[in-house]
């Protein structure tokens, strides 16, 4: 009996063993293999691959996703340390003009210089700045992150990084979109007939009348009255579109139209084409330059590409303008009021010995010197609400142009080109010019902006005819004591929720509607402009804040702003969206003094690009402007 006993313990324990044994190394297999969910079994040892990382099908601890998604295991809620490479200054301060008790921080650290031909796209960091509010979530606020990187003296009293991809970019949480985003994934593909409400708004600007206007030294006029110091307690309703681009999806678009879009064949060739195709080799293998004696490298996309493109435009541009057309449309260019670029700019054009030629034959664009405000005046009829009249106009003229001419149809319009600042422009040419390079204002990608392709024209508002830009200029950034500035008509929807959220609730958001006095000291000693979007996405305001050295704050979805093909906006401006005019100034208060000072010191370097002179000077705004022109039709001829 106790040999059976015996044989039937040995047995049993054999059995105890093998199934311990399967059981190790059932948990061994495990380890090295993910679960349907994604997530890792806890391991009982400590192997560095295994992160506990699910809580079921449906949700995850610590980021996890739902099941069938792809997880990420990297946590993003948390900054990512960067460790200086070669050439990083660290313990450096940045001698910042009027600023000399400043010292630089850790943001300003962090900036980078790069000598590359194509811009980066700015990667994102939710991390919030050191001199933000201990209430702001990291949700809220996302500003630039790159790698450290060496400061240069520009002058003898500011020190700036040379970075063209270091920018303060506020976009709000989960504010980016797919990489893979084309301008069409945005654009709408109806646009309803104009209304009166979206007619001509030339009271869209709060300027006071000129004989109010004064320096920059007058006491301030009261625009709010004393706020209470709690925030509001009532939140506007803003509601999220999907279908909006951030400043760095633009960036990609447009790095993608470079590679990817192409004018058609013309049907037969010509010696301008050749000359564009030599044109666009020189400026691909430019020498590499960082410092040129009168423009400032940090505002700008690339250096060198500007600069080559400029200097080839100057010495081989010729432009074809159309003798076809009567006044008043044509060759009438209306100088005042906040549709004035396109006037100012025909006036230009037009006068031009250096770029304008009798012979089409030697043109490599052709000009259409019509205007879409007067468009507007002299053919729309009122209350129709309706824009077949205009398009019936401009469908016959350019019926008459392929007639009598044969330039039209060698490239179906791809060099030819036109002006147009009135909010419809954008619409008015969409169909018959639609392959035509257009420089609009109203450069919105949901109706229908092709980068690439159009250029963003600025906006300005000229006062007076005889002296476009008497008034600029305005405090330096050490005396500037208003931390943001708005005043305007209640025009959209936009404007509304600013003025409802910020008006008498903080002194430091002077934020109101039309004022009658003081609007130019505003905008001469705030640190931050708030360009808020009106009906449409342009305003004036831009260039009014760029014009007083005031850092624009860009509140408009899917506006492409001025010349984005060549300036770095990112560099000089502040970029909100819509849905985060609630957090608008926790965004602003987390821009470190240094960092404010750097960008109001490149606002003030890019200002030359924004002046109209009665006689054209090198790298104004014409000069600009028939530069984007001349730029996308280099890159836009398709390669042999």
């Amino acid at each position: 009996m106790g040999s059976d006993f015996s044989r039937k313990w040995h047995l049993e324990s054999s059995r105890v063993v093998w199934i311990v044994a399967l059981v190790l190394a059932s948990v061994l297999v495990v380890q090295f293999f993910d679960m349907p969910s994604q997530g890792r079994v806890l391991s009982l040892f400590p192997l560095g691959s295994s992160h506990f990382n699910s809580s079921g099908p449906y949700g995850g601890i610590n980021g996890g996703v739902g099941y069938g998604q792809q997880s990420n295991l990297v946590n993003h809620s948390l900054p990512v340390k960067q460790e200086s490479g070669e050439g990083s200054v660290s313990e450096e301060n940045a001698v910042l003009e009027d600023m000399p008790d400043i010292k630089r921080t850790d943001e300003e650290d962090s900036m980078v210089r790069t000598a590359s031909i194509v811009p980066e796209k700015a990667s994102t960091s939710s991390e919030i700045s050191p001199s933000a509010p201990a209430d702001v979530s990291p949700s809220v606020i996302a500003t630039a992150s790159v790698a450290p990187a060496p400061y240069e003296a520009i002058d003898e009293k500011f020190s700036v990084p040379t970075s063209n991809s270091s920018a303060v970019l506020v976009s709000g949480a989960g504010a980016r979109i797919a990489p893979s985003l084309t301008a069409s994934d945005v654009s709408s593909s109806t646009v309803s007939a104009p209304s009166e409400s979206a007619s001509p708004r030339e009271s869209d600007v709060g300027v006071e009348p000129e004989a109010s206007r004064n320096e920059s030294n007058v006491q301030p006029p009261s625009v709010n009255s004393p706020p209470p110091p709690t925030p509001p307690v009532e939140q506007p309703k803003i509601s999220e579109n999907p279908s909006v681009a951030t400043i760095s999806d633009m960036n990609e678009m447009l790095l993608r139209s470079r590679a990817s879009s192409f004018s058609e064949t013309p049907l037969w060739s010509s010696a301008a084409d050749q000359e564009l195709l030599e044109a666009r080799l020189q400026i691909e293998h430019a020498p590499i330059i960082s410092h040129h004696p009168t423009l400032y490298a940090p505002i700008y996309r690339n250096l060198t590409t500007f600069v080559k493109s400029y200097e080839i435009m100057e010495q081989k541009l010729k432009v074809y303008v159309y003798k076809d057309g009567e006044r008043p449309v044509f060759h009438n260019p209306r100088l005042g009021g906040i549709y004035a670029s396109e006037g100012w700019f025909m006036k230009h054009m037009e006068a031009s010995s250096q770029f304008v030629t009798s012979n089409p034959d030697e043109a490599h664009l052709f000009y259409l010197p019509f205007s879409s405000q007067l468009l507007v005046d002299y053919v729309y009829v009122k209350d129709s609400h309706s824009f077949d009249d205009i398009l019936a106009f401009l469908k016959n003229y350019v019926y008459t142009i392929k007639t009598r001419h044969p330039f039209w149809n060698r490239t179906d319009g791809a060099d030819h080109f036109l002006a147009g600042c009135h909010d419809w422009a954008t619409y008015e040419t969409k169909h018959t010019m639609s392959k035509c390079i257009r420089a609009l204002c109203n450069s919105d990608i949901k109706e229908g902006f092709q980068f690439g392709k159009d250029v963003a024209l600025p906006e300005t508002n000229v006062q007076s005819p005889q002296n476009p830009m008497r008034v600029t200029g305005g405090s330096p950034a050490s005396k500037r004591t208003t931390l943001a500035f708005f005043a305007g008509n209640m025009h959209g929807d936009v404007r509304s929720i600013l003025v409802k959220h910020w008006e008498n609730k903080d002194p430091d958001m002077q934020i109101s509607g039309p004022i009658h006095k003081g609007y130019t000291w505003y905008m001469q000693n705030s640190k931050y402009c708030v360009c808020a979007k009106g009906y449409e996405v342009n305003s004036p305001r831009v260039v009014e804040a760029i014009l007083y050295g005031c850092v624009p704050v860009i509140v408009s979805d899917n506006f492409v702003p001025p010349f984005f093909g060549v300036l770095n906006w990112e560099a000089f401006a502040v970029f909100v969206l819509e849905r985060d005019i609630p957090n608008l100034k926790n965004i602003l208060v987390s821009i470190s003094e240094t960092r404010y000072a750097v960008m109001q010191h490149r606002v003030r370097q890019v200002r030359k690009h924004f002046i109209w002179h009665n006689a054209p000077k090198r790298y104004d705004i014409f000069h600009m402007i028939l530069h984007s022109v001349w730029y996308n039709r280099v890159f836009r001829v398709r390669p042999e």
